[in-house]
């Protein structure tokens, strides 16, 4: 293989990245994908390649529906809630690689509606509304029509339009708000999380695979205002380092014990107040997670 097409394969890795991360909800299943479409290369006459962006990002979709096929057959997701991969990064922002990822606004709320999509829809959706593939080139990929594409796509998109996407971007007033939610959480005042959390309020939390059936989805302010009381004290509550980072690009918070992840919750604001809380509490997960520094 060429220095040149390794260095031009090189340059499109961030948006393969990308559409990886899209896809699959999986920083690892994201690399393991690009991975597959540079060892496609590899096997192709490159000089035939007339479009190598698109040859790439053509290849690297396959391998992702590919891979949401055999994860829905094989069931691999944990039975109950199912976090996808955060990108953490500390309050002064994301690096260039890890903006490349979080462009488009890819919260956690987008990720979680795209894990409901049947795999084509996914890759419809993913390919048309966030990267600009026509259909004409969708279609092969599903294996269907350019109209039966978009059909895919506008289901997809039916699903999307219905899950709160326009929190609140002022990454202050975020943090404002989830400090108020933190500092009413320790001081076990009910009333104070009720007037932080939006009344239909959802919270979602995944602790792996080994403790199915404890991850869980509670809605409604007082519900979670309830959960949140649960773990206010206690010795190990109060040796928690817990910091604000920003994840996926929105506020939340890493909880360390011992300088070992324990959790990582992501909020969502929208109106002065929390209207979603998703966390991440499964210890396998969390070690592998490009997380800032203690």
């Amino acid at each position: 293989m060429s220095d040149l097409l390794t260095e031009e394969f090189e340059r499109h890795r961030g948006q393969l990245r990308a559409v990886g991360y899209r896809m699959l909800g999986s920083l690892s299943e994201a690399d393991d994908a690009v991975q597959e479409a540079w060892l496609r290369l590899n096997r192709t006459d490159a000089a035939a390649i007339h479009n190598l962006g698109g040859w790439l990002t053509t290849v690297t979709a396959r391998v992702c529906l590919d891979m949401l096929r055999s994860r829905t057959s094989r069931r691999e997701e944990p039975l109950d809630t199912h976090v996808p991969d955060p990108v953490v990064t500390g309050v002064e922002g994301a690096d260039p690689e890890q903006q490349a990822l979080l462009a488009d606004s890819v919260g956690m709320a987008l990720l979680v509606v795209l894990d409901t999509l049947a795999p084509a829809e996914r890759l419809a959706f993913v390919l048309h509304d966030m990267f600009a593939v026509p259909f004409d080139d969708i279609a092969p990929i599903v294996d269907r029509t350019p109209a039966a594409a978009r059909q895919l796509a506008s289901r997809a998109r039916r699903r999307v339009q219905g899950v709160d996407l326009d929190p609140e971007t002022d990454v202050s007033r975020q943090r404002e708000v989830v400090d108020a939610f933190v500092s009413a959480s320790r001081g076990g005042d009910f009333e104070a999380l009720l007037a932080v959390l939006d009344p239909d309020v959802v919270l979602r939390a995944d602790v792996g695979a080994a403790l199915v059936g404890v991850s869980h989805e509670i809605r409604g302010a007082a519900k979670v205002a309830g959960q949140a009381l649960l773990f206010r004290g206690g010795s190990v509550a109060e040796a928690l380092d817990s910091r604000t980072v920003l994840v996926n690009g929105t506020v939340g918070r890493l909880n360390r014990l011992d300088g070992k992840a324990v959790s990582l919750l992501a909020f969502t604001v929208r109106g002065g107040r929390i209207t979603r809380i998703d966390i991440l509490g499964d210890p396998d997960r969390l070690a592998t997670l490009d997380l800032p520094p203690v």
